[in-house]
């Protein structure tokens, strides 16, 4: 996510951190270089000229301070004017003082609606407020099938019925049953088309002036960038939408809609679907991710997501294992089994600070949730002993544990490899102490190999 945008623009910034001072010649170039990357990530033209307008007002004439540099100045103010544009604050789902909440969704055909639906409906229950899907879908029958198979999945009840096209009659049937259930919130998935049309739009405002829905969510595919905001504009011109979920924005290394979609619209960015999986679904914090985009990370989101996924005591025993020095592959498989409850690895590491400037390393290991289940299938082909005593396995084994996992002797040594890599690390970590740690940082316990120019240093 914003992978291309935040790549860029680290290596503008790069170049004004090695000037002493930043003369006004030296702003307006870099933020002619930050035009250029804003509009190659398909931010809108007449957004772009505005945000550096107010940040060249702001940056001509900095004082120098001394402890921060002029260049980390300029990157503080153009994260302020980042964070402006995204929408300042969170903006959380406004729900209902007497329920149930009604959730309209909105949008076209292949923007991930249902998809959606599904996950907004696992996210409110999880936060304790029973929730109910309605399939107003009507037009196309697999997304009824979809929510269904969806609702069971979740354990959340799907209203649907088959028997009639009257989206109205359906919603309000729908809605008396969660009243009746007493549920929290109802979600509406309405029909889509592959363009906006009148007739979906005219039946879209019948649907919402018999309802009257608490949110309507327009649900656009962030990797269609700035048609996504277009198509935005004419949905917010008829129906009055109150939020926008961005979807698909895993594969966005732009994120010209993400940038453009609250100042263009007016409607803020409320959700971000960033993955396949029916957990992810994240909330979305204007700062934080103006703080991945300039590569300053995302710890608070990291945190958030590791309590709700990681088991604690598990994690505590395993910690005082590290301790010890006694880990050993079981305690490496359960290591495994927790990153991949968090998600991609990518998408976890992109949320620590200056992992953008070791990028190319990581991709190149290959890390995602394929290698992680490849890797726990090969060690649940050793022995106990073997787990317990890596150092045992030879050629035979090898051989051995690569036919009962289904790899290959290559990837068993690979994982063998990473096992020494990350023990090596731990010792690294016990022989420096914590002291030693934050003074080097995250690149101080990485192999020489993957440490990215500047050390551990903070990229800003």
């Amino acid at each position: 996510m914003f992978d291309e945008l935040s790549e860029k623009l680290e290596a503008t910034f790069a170049r004004l951190r090695g000037r002493g001072v930043l003369t006004e010649a030296d702003i307006k170039e870099g933020l002619r270089e930050v035009r250029r990357v804003l509009l190659e990530a398909d931010v809108n033209f007449q957004l772009t000229r505005e945000f550096l307008e107010r940040v060249e007002k702001q940056a001509v004439g900095v004082t120098t301070l001394r402890t921060v540099s002029p260049a980390q100045q300029l990157v503080k103010i153009v994260y302020d004017e980042l964070t402006a544009m995204l929408g300042e604050q969170r903006s959380g789902l406004k729900l209902s003082s007497v329920p149930p909440t009604v959730v309209m969704m909105v949008g076209l055909q292949g923007s991930g609606k249902t998809t959606t639906a599904g996950k907004l409906a696992r996210k409110l229950k999880g936060e304790n407020r029973p929730t109910r899907l309605i399939a107003c879908d009507v037009y196309r029958p697999a997304a009824i099938d979809q929510l269904e198979t969806l609702g069971e999945q979740l354990g959340v009840p799907v209203y649907a019925d088959r028997g009639t096209r009257d989206v109205v009659k359906i919603a309000r049937e729908g809605i008396d049953q969660a009243r009746r259930a007493r549920d929290r919130v109802v979600i509406v998935d309405t029909a889509g088309r592959l363009q906006i049309d009148e007739d979906m739009m005219r039946e879209l405002e019948r649907l919402k002036e018999a309802i009257r829905p608490d949110e309507i969510l327009f649900v656009a595919d962030g990797m269609t960038g700035q048609d996504a905001v277009r198509i935005a504009q004419g949905f917010d011109q008829a129906l009055g939408v109150s939020g926008v979920i961005l979807t698909k924005m895993d594969g966005d290394a732009r994120g010209g809609a993400a940038l453009s979609m609250r100042s263009v619209t007016g409607a803020p960015i409320k959700l971000l679907g960033a993955g396949e999986k029916l957990d992810a679904l994240e909330d979305f914090h204007p700062d934080r991710i103006a703080g991945r985009i300039l590569g300053m990370g995302d710890i608070v989101s990291l945190v958030e997501r590791a309590a709700e996924t990681i088991d604690r005591d598990e994690a505590e025993k395993l910690a005082a294992k590290m301790q010890k020095g006694q880990f050993d592959l079981e305690d490496y498989a359960s290591q495994l089994k927790q990153i991949g409850k968090m998600g991609s690895l990518s998408g976890i590491l992109g949320m620590l600070p200056g992992v953008g400037k070791m990028k190319q390393q990581i991709e190149d290991a290959n890390l995602d949730t394929t290698v992680l289940k490849r890797q726990a299938a090969i060690i649940g082909s050793m022995t106990p002993k073997e787990r317990r005593k890596p150092d045992i396995i030879k050629a035979s084994r090898k051989r051995r544990i690569a036919a009962g996992s289904g790899t290959t002797v290559q990837e068993v040594n690979r994982l063998l490899k990473q096992f020494d890599d990350m023990s090596a690390m731990m010792k690294r970590m016990n022989k420096m102490g914590q002291k030693g740690l934050m003074r080097g940082g995250l690149a101080a316990l990485m192999p020489k190999g993957m440490q990215g120019p500047g050390g551990g240093r903070r990229p800003f």
